[in-house]
């Protein structure tokens, strides 16, 4: 697999048949007339927002920014954590120091009473990592104002690098993961609970010795109204390529799918959604081609559960199946968001009609029910922003909400000097 990314500090197989559709289903490029930039980054309010928007019942946008703000960390500021109303104006932000938490990378949890919570890849304990630390598990009250750290990693063996978004139980406990750390050091499901305590669910063996289990998980898990997390890997598994794991109540693992890097994907790395059946959705980064330097651009898959315990894998669509990725490649952290009629929306962090430094800004796609792609818009750089690192979030109307992790206004040269990014609104 190709090297990763990262903006971080290191910045029981069931029986599965794979299906793989004709050669994937024509794609189909058509720009939005309703693509609008909402809110443009200029560094004191923050830079890169790469984790995935959330919405409140008014309309109200709630993110990360994994560098910026008024902070004191490094080079570019330690990140924030902003709320928008629905026309883009920034009503508050919150900037972290370091010792509350440094470069939040993933997105928010809001509960019912409007508090937020999330995490951050470093901060926290300084001494953990000196001079970085290991990351936090923070809680932002509704106004952005009064901040509670819950959770300081230590290193081994509870973990560090939570580089993923949380989710909540009705007990009000907060479940997420590790990208590091656990026993073997390839990363560990852990919860905290609501006196602050963590407890470590799962901790990832990976491969060889592991006996092919999972290693690596950026993102995070969902929760199933039976207390069951369901998650992926980037790594690890029969294969080598990742893994689709499940964790019950009791903290037992299942695998329930190892990709092999071939025409089934390779590298899931988004946050998986679930349907009313109980069928999962995500994305790989790599495999499905040989296109994208030999590695693959990366694919939209579902599995299926049976009633005797298996899951069936199939793959709805392969990026980069028209010429010179003009359909999208390399889908990044996800989540997809469906509608109410079964389509499917996503980003990818590559791709599109624009060249955009040669590989193309990114593209916001839609996969209706018959497996067509539609691109709903190609990003450019500048002004709509460049490299849409994370899923969407849709509201009630079907709008759709996410960030582009740079370009913008050009002249912002904090941090990479590629523009600090923006939020954006599509009504396809």
């Amino acid at each position: 697999m190709r090297p990763k990314k990262s903006f971080t500090t290191a910045k029981v197989i069931f029986a599965i048949f794979i299906t793989l559709p004709l050669s994937l289903v024509a794609a189909q490029v058509a720009q939005a007339q309703t693509f609008t930039v909402l809110h443009t980054f200029k560094g004191g309010d923050g830079v890169n927002p790469i984790g995935q928007l959330v919405l409140d019942g008014a309309g109200n946008i709630y993110g990360t920014t994994g560098e910026g703000g008024s902070g004191k960390c490094q080079d570019f500021g330690c990140g924030t954590a902003f709320k928008l109303n629905n026309a883009g104006r920034l009503l508050w932000q919150h900037s972290f120091n370091g010792t509350d938490g440094e470069t939040p990378l993933a997105g928010l949890l809001r509960d019912e009473a409007g508090n937020l919570y999330g995490t951050t890849d470093e901060g926290g304990d300084l001494n953990c990592l000196a001079p970085y630390g290991c990351g936090t598990v923070f809680k932002l009250d509704k106004t952005g104002k009064k901040e509670a750290v819950l959770y300081r990693f230590t290193g081994q063996p509870d973990g560090w690098v939570p580089e993923a978004l949380l989710v909540g139980d009705p007990a009000g406990n907060l479940y997420g993961t590790t990208l590091w750390g656990g026993t073997s050091g390839y990363g560990t499901t852990y919860k905290v609970d609501t006196a602050r305590g963590e407890t470590i669910l799962h901790s990832f063996a990976g491969p060889p010795a592991g006996g092919g289990d999972g290693a690596y998980v950026y993102t995070g898990v969902i929760r199933d109204q039976s207390g069951d997390l369901y998650g992926v890997t980037d790594a690890g598994g029969e294969y080598g390529g990742g893994t689709v794991f499940e964790l019950d109540s009791a903290g037992e693992e299942t695998l329930l799918y190892s990709f092999a890097c071939g025409a089934d994907g390779c590298g899931p790395d988004s946050v998986l959604l679930a349907d009313d059946a109980g069928n999962l959705y995500g994305t790989t980064e790599e495999g499905g081609n040989d296109q994208c330097g030999g590695y693959g651009c990366g694919v939209v898959f579902e599995l299926s559960p049976h009633s005797d315990g298996s899951w069936t894998q199939s793959v709805l669509y392969v990026f980069c199946s028209l010429s010179k990725c003009a359909d999208g490649s390399l889908p990044w952290r996800g989540p997809l968001v469906r509608d109410a009629n079964g389509n499917l929306y996503g980003t990818t962090m590559w791709g599109g009609s624009s060249p955009c430094n040669g590989s193309g800004c990114g593209v916001v796609f839609k996969l209706d029910t018959t497996l067509k792609e539609t691109v709903l818009h190609s990003f450019a750089d500048e002004p709509d922003g460049a490299y849409p690192y994370s899923g969407l979030a849709i509201d009630s109307s079907g709008n759709l909400y996410g960030a582009a992790l740079q370009g913008g206004d050009l002249n912002c040269k904090i941090g990479n000097g590629q523009g600090c990014g923006t939020v954006f609104k599509i009504t396809p």
